[in-house]
């Protein structure tokens, strides 16, 4: 096991005890959790589940980037949110939500959106990306960075009763500037949600950030997992890097 990763406390030891037992995790697997930080963009439906999720199997360190106030309309989906905080700042209420959860994470907050400003900064900070901003100008510059980096990143979407996720990985995998070169037009802001689909696909995007962090099992590299919750038919293809890609071409050569 290796000696610079952070020893487990016995309160964590009782806290993890029962994922501690799954095969090929156990305390290494934790102590590689432990040691984490991750970046997630946003923590609203997609985000607050993989957030959540995190916090609570023991990532040390989140990185939160979400800009605003919360609304009434958010409260249909992000779990991290609750009625008397509307008209406050979202990111104070996640961060006091996953403290209740698990007061032993370090939350970083910042109270903006991903942007040309912030980007290379923020995704300097993580492990690990998670991607679960609605606006692919966002989501572009997370890629760009995390390739740049070499920095992981679980992709995560969902749009009504589809979702869809895979995990990007330097150097591995192709990146997201493969699947969309440019950012499709007139993609909107709001599009319709349920709470409970945003939670589906968040929750599994937290099972990626896992994996690909303590090196359990295969994360979906060069593959995507496609969701429809209306049929419950779920689909896994193989997606393939784009050679002449602009971002990422030249990291495989």
């Amino acid at each position: 096991m290796p000696n610079d990763l952070p020893q487990l406390t016995d309160a964590e030891r009782a806290v993890y005890e029962w994922q501690l037992s799954i095969p090929d995790f156990g305390e290494e697997g934790q102590r590689k959790l432990k040691a984490a930080s991750v970046l997630v963009s946003r923590v609203g439906g997609v985000g607050g589940a993989v957030a959540y999720y995190l916090a609570a199997a023991g990532v040390g360190r989140l990185v939160l980037a979400h800009a605003g106030d919360l609304r009434p309309p958010d409260l249909n989906r992000q779990i991290l949110m609750t009625h008397d905080w509307v008209g406050k700042p979202r990111i104070e209420s996640a961060a006091r939500r996953l403290r209740e959860l698990n007061p032993r994470l370090d939350v970083v907050t910042i109270n903006e959106n991903i942007g040309e400003s912030n980007a290379s900064a923020l995704v300097a900070q993580a492990d690990l990306v998670v991607d679960c901003a609605p606006l692919f100008s966002e989501r572009l510059l997370m890629n760009r960075e995390s390739v740049r980096q070499r920095k992981p990143m679980v992709e995560c979407a969902m749009y009504a009763m589809e979702a869809q996720l895979t995990t990007f990985v330097p150097g591995r995998s192709p990146c997201l500037a493969c699947l969309y070169p440019v950012e499709p037009p007139a993609w909107k802001r709001q599009f319709p949600v349920f709470g409970a689909v945003a939670g589906v696909i968040g929750s599994l995007a937290a099972v990626e950030a896992i994996k690909t962090l303590s090196g359990l099992a295969e994360p979906l590299i060069g593959k995507l997992l496609t969701c429809n919750l209306a049929e419950m038919a779920f689909r896994t293809l193989t997606i393939s890097r784009n050679p002449d890609c602009a971002v990422c071409g030249d990291r495989h050569r």
